[in-house]
């Protein structure tokens, strides 16, 4: 898919010579995100309200932002090269710093954190203007994303002079600068916008595959959040035990649910489409709905193992039920991208988790999270079996 003149440079990955694969300095990086996910996912355990949500949701939304950019470096260039390695190591010490001050990102280590981000971003950025030079047809793309880092970078930095609800204003607009510029091909005026057919040429195989490490990361947290809590209880009652293996079955249900058919159907369709660079950046931008979904269900699984017998409080039914409902919305609009089938199972499990918000308020945490693990796995044998079907009307035609 790659244009000849995106082969020009010596930075950048040889196209045309196989899949490219990801390198284990990208499965180094991937390490600092372990721990950013981690901490988000306390933040948010600790801060259970709409306020904390809020601000969870700009912080996730800043660290995958940091990371995606970072994927699509690595896409580009060969992180094989010791120049990209290079950014790559520095990226994981600056992003080190970022992860570690989340916890106190809206307290007295908000600069820590909106200054590392943006030095993430329009450092990364500057380094790789500074390498490619003027002339060469990546620049023009990468001027345009360096334009809107500086104009996010603004909001970044004048939030860390505020607090409260105006710093959380300020950074959710920074935010919103980030996420929506590729959408519109980063324009700015005199600069123009970038075409995502020809300024976009990406493996598809790389970046799904990039995807997929980091939905393994938000499913190990959820499995980390159940054992870390069960290890934490000094006194393993029956309630607690089974909230705990409740937990890991959920864990299990949702990686089916993604895993068994979509990731690999994804990183197909990205290769084989005209604009692959379009797709992906759909792709992506579900992705950071749906990892984060998974963050909020690994909140909900320390709640359970922590109080299985506690009532079901409004913030209760948002992490245990609601978080799988974005989770499965996230999986439908996932699978419509890369198959254009619409996953009927999905809506069903969605009407079916909206019942159960209904009755929640007359169960505990632990049969309510059973009841919810239950339609998890209801459609994880029911993917199981239409795709049984499917490969046997494929094989009689």
């Amino acid at each position: 898919m790659a244009h000849s003149s995106h082969t020009s440079h010596s930075l950048l990955r040889k196209r045309g010579e196989g899949i490219a694969t990801v390198s284990f300095s990208e499965l180094l990086f991937d390490l600092i995100y372990v721990f950013a996910v981690t901490q988000l996912s306390h933040y948010f355990l600790h801060h259970l309200n709409w306020t904390g949500f809020l601000q969870s949701a700009v912080l996730w939304f800043a660290v995958w932002l940091g990371w995606q950019h970072t994927t699509w470096m690595t896409n580009w260039f060969d992180p094989n090269i010791r120049s990209i390695r290079g950014i790559l190591f520095v990226l994981m010490m600056i992003g080190l710093l970022v992860a570690a001050a989340i916890p106190e990102a809206f307290g007295e280590r908000g600069w820590i954190f909106a200054f590392c981000y943006v030095a993430i971003q329009v450092g990364r950025t500057a380094s790789i203007l500074f390498m490619l030079g003027r002339k060469h047809q990546l620049t023009p793309n990468y001027t345009r994303i360096f334009g809107w880092f500086i104009i996010s970078a603004i909001f970044w930095i004048i939030g860390t002079f505020q607090e409260g609800d105006m710093r959380l204003l300020l950074w959710a607009i920074a935010v919103l600068c980030d996420y929506t510029a590729p959408m519109f091909g980063f324009y700015l005026p005199f600069l123009g916008r970038s075409d995502s057919a020809k300024d976009w040429t990406i493996d598809g195989h790389h970046l799904a595959e990039r995807s997929q490490l980091f939905v393994i990361i938000a499913f190990g947290e959820t499995i980390l959040m159940s054992g870390a809590s069960l290890s934490e209880i000094e006194v393993w009652t029956a309630p607690v035990v089974l909230a705990a293996l409740i937990s890991f079955v959920s864990s299990l249900a949702m990686w089916w649910i993604y895993f068994d058919t979509s990731s690999e159907a994804g990183a197909e369709k990205i290769m084989k489409v005209d604009n692959p660079g379009l797709l992906g950046l759909k792709y992506h931008s579900i992705h950071v709905i749906l990892v984060g979904a998974l963050i909020l269900c690994a909140v909900g699984d320390e709640l359970v193992v922590n109080h299985p017998l506690g009532h079901m409080t409004a913030s209760a039914v948002f992490v245990v039920i609601v978080g799988p409902i974005i989770y499965l919305i996230a999986n439908m609009v996932y699978k419509w991208f890369t198959c254009r089938i619409i996953a009927k199972s999905h809506i069903v499990a969605i009407v079916a988790l909206g019942v159960l918000i209904l009755f929640s308020s007359y169960l505990n945490l632990i049969v309510c999270n059973a009841l919810s693990v239950s339609i998890f796995v209801f459609i994880s044998i029911h993917e199981v079996i239409d795709s049984k079907k499917k490969g046997h009307k494929k094989i009689k035609e």
